[in-house]
Formats: C-alpha cells, structure tokens, sequence
C-alpha cells in the first residue's frame, strides 16, 4: 500500500491508523498547489479531485476521501482497530463522529487555511471551531477515554487531527480541559508518535 500525504493535513489521521494496526505501506508527499507528488507525479492522475489523502492498495485500486480510507483500513484490520459490528449501536457511533468529524469540524476550518479569506470570514470561521469544539467537550464531559466504546477508533484518530490544529490557529486548547487532555492522549500513542516523525512534526 502506499499513502500519498500532506505533512500535518487530514491524511495524517489515515497515517495514524495504518501504524496503528502494524500496516506494511509507503507514503509518498503530494504539493497539493502543484498538483504533483514528491516522485514527480501529476497528483490527478492518482486522485482527480487533487486532495490528500489517497491510499493505493493492492491489484492496482485507489481509495479517496478520508473517511473511507479509515474505515477500510479499519475494517481489514479488525483484530488491531476497533471496528464494530454492521448493524450495531457502536457502528452507528463510529459513522456518527466520523461523519461529525468530516462533515462539521473538518469544513469549518476551511476559511481559516484559504489564501483568500477575509479577516471576517477567519473570524466567523473561528467562532465555528470553537462551537464544534463545544460539542466534543461535552462527549469527553462523561470520562471516556475515546469517542465511542471506550476504545480507540479511527474516529479518535480522524477528530485528534482536526482539533490539533488549533496549534497552528492560536486557539487555546486549554478553554477545553477534555478535549485538551484527550488531544495529549492520542498525541503519546506510539502510532501517532510515529506518524509525526515520518511526516517530519516531531
């Protein structure tokens, strides 16, 4: 398998996950602007749509958007990633903060990492983390350790990433002590220790 990234972007949850479970892969750097990969590749060739991540794997095939890529990898590694069963609660869980993840908190950053933002537009922006990280807080409010089940998911990897940039924006993770402490939680899993030092973050 190989994954083609951006250091530090969403792909880094999928790089997460592929440790996690003792995956054999690659990674391969894309400049998303450029549109090419660190081999020289026209990145469109590989996804059209011209995000990270990708994940190439086996007979030749593709997969895009984040989302799939994690519950894939999750769901061919069920004995390492807690995948729950189709058709439970847990499983229901499991889409409904992936889902939260990429539909909700991922979005709302995104007028704070375009080129073309007003100063307006950041600050509504803003205002629109910090209320998804309102939500989150109280998940966390009851004691759990991870998002659902109590176990860690690829949910946990994919949310750990999006509230971690709050590091690169100023936003002060301390006016969310669970949220806080479940960032430092993932951040010390040796999996995440070593996507970090792979994609050059450590």
């Amino acid at each position: 398998m190989k994954l083609y990234y951006k250091p530090g972007a969403c792909s880094l949850a999928s790089h997460i996950m592929l440790n996690e479970v003792g995956a054999t892969f690659d990674i391969e750097a894309v400049d998303t602007v450029a549109g090419t990969t660190e081999a020289g590749r026209n990145y469109r060739e590989i996804n059209a749509n011209g995000y990270v991540p990708a994940l190439e794997i086996e007979g030749g095939e593709t997969i895009s958007e984040g989302v799939a890529i994690l519950q894939y990898i999750a769901d061919n590694n069920a004995e390492r990633a807690y995948s729950p069963a189709i058709g439970s609660l847990d499983r229901a869980r499991l889409q409904q903060f992936l889902n939260y993840a990429a539909a909700e908190l991922h979005k709302s950053w995104s007028p704070l990492f375009a080129d073309n933002s007003t100063e307006a537009e950041k600050v509504a922006a803003t205002a629109k983390v910090k209320r998804k990280f309102d939500y989150l807080e109280t998940v966390l409010s009851d004691g759990r350790l991870f998002l659902v089940g109590n176990r860690f998911s690829a949910a946990d990897a994919y949310s750990f990433v999006l509230v971690f940039w709050a590091n690169f924006k100023d936003i002060n993770l301390g006016d969310w002590p669970n949220l806080s402490d479940f960032v430092a939680r993932i951040a010390a899993r040796p999996a995440a220790k070593a996507a970090f030092e792979a994609e050059g973050l450590a």
